[in-house]
């Protein structure tokens, strides 16, 4: 099972037990779901072509206990795994990101640590191996630093050296690394899933300007940014703009198309369906200012939604 942004509520309706972040083609996960059958298993990736290479070994080899997220793996923690409810967590081989002035790009520091804590049962753990061995000692000095982990550091178990990178990494006689976090308390601070809002919109009179130009316009909200980055003419009978829109917001990077166009209600201004974006503060702070902007080129607001 594939899920996408806008496809379900959060959070899941089995919420998942074991969690792998970055599981690359999926021979890990596949050998975990058939060892622990009984075990419901979420996998985070963010290649694209990874999801999809896993997702035919999954169909392939007859595996229904694992469900597949293609995003990152902050927002699906957060958002798809219910606090309390991880038993095990997984990170083989994550990106080292070894300068030292990309350090702040590491998963596994000091605030995941802390959001992880509400998310594992009592006694839960995160496995991390790794052939990097400066990420393995930061890693263990993040998690410890939180206070919420004990760490221990066996040898990787042997299953755990039969993924892409870890075979690749063998053939050039590299050593592994390995390390056990164990959560012995939990952060205090509350991390509910996103706020999803109603569908954001408004209604207008008058006639839409004539757009030769449109400047890049960059709106700065709480939690977040939005860049209206262009306007294209919808080429429909009808008319209207496409306004190309990115927004960054905590766990969540989205591109949106905002529109503004006629309806048989009048002037539709709010976001349109493509990509099945998720309506967010972010998406909400951006159509309230087209809106705004189309009311200073001369269009008056029949009504609000947002």
């Amino acid at each position: 099972m594939l899920i996408r942004l806008g496809e379900t509520d959060f959070p899941l309706p089995r919420t998942p037990e074991v969690l792998e972040v970055g599981f690359g083609d999926g021979r890990f996960t596949a050998q975990i779901a058939r060892l622990y059958p009984e075990w419901q298993i979420l996998g985070v990736e963010i290649s694209a072509g990874s999801v999809a290479r896993a997702l035919k070994r999954f169909r392939r080899e007859g595996i229904a206990n694992v469900r597949v997220y293609h995003g990152e793996a902050g927002f699906a923690l957060r958002n798809l795994v219910a606090p309390r409810s991880l038993r095990r967590v997984y990170v083989n081989f994550p990106d080292p990101w070894p300068k030292a002035k990309h350090e702040e790009n590491r998963l596994l520091q000091r605030a995941f640590f802390r959001r992880l804590s509400t998310r594992l049962a009592e006694g839960g753990e995160l496995l991390l191996t790794t052939d990097h061995e400066a990420y393995w000692q930061f890693a263990q000095a993040e998690g410890l630093a939180s206070g919420l982990f004990e760490v221990e550091t066996p040898p990787p178990p042997e299953h755990h050296l039969s993924t892409k990178y870890a075979l690749k990494w063998k053939e050039q006689g590299r050593r592994f690394y390995h390390a056990v976090f164990r959560k012995i308390a939990e952060d205090p601070t509350p991390w509910p899933p996103l706020p999803r809002y109603p569908m954001p919109h408004a209604l207008m009179s008058g006639t839409l300007p004539e757009l030769n130009s449109f400047e890049k316009t960059v709106l700065r909200f709480e939690g977040g940014t939005a860049v209206l980055l262009e306007a294209t003419r919808a080429l429909t009978p009808e008319g209207g703009y496409y306004f190309h829109t990115h927004i960054e917001e905590e766990d969540l990077i989205q591109d949106v198309l905002l529109e503004a166009r006629p309806s048989a209600h009048g002037l539709y201004v709010g976001m349109g369906r493509f990509g099945a974006p998720l309506s967010t503060a972010g998406v909400r702070a951006a159509v309230e200012w087209l809106v705004g902007w189309l009311e200073g080129q001369g269009l008056q607001v029949v009504q609000r939604s947002y």
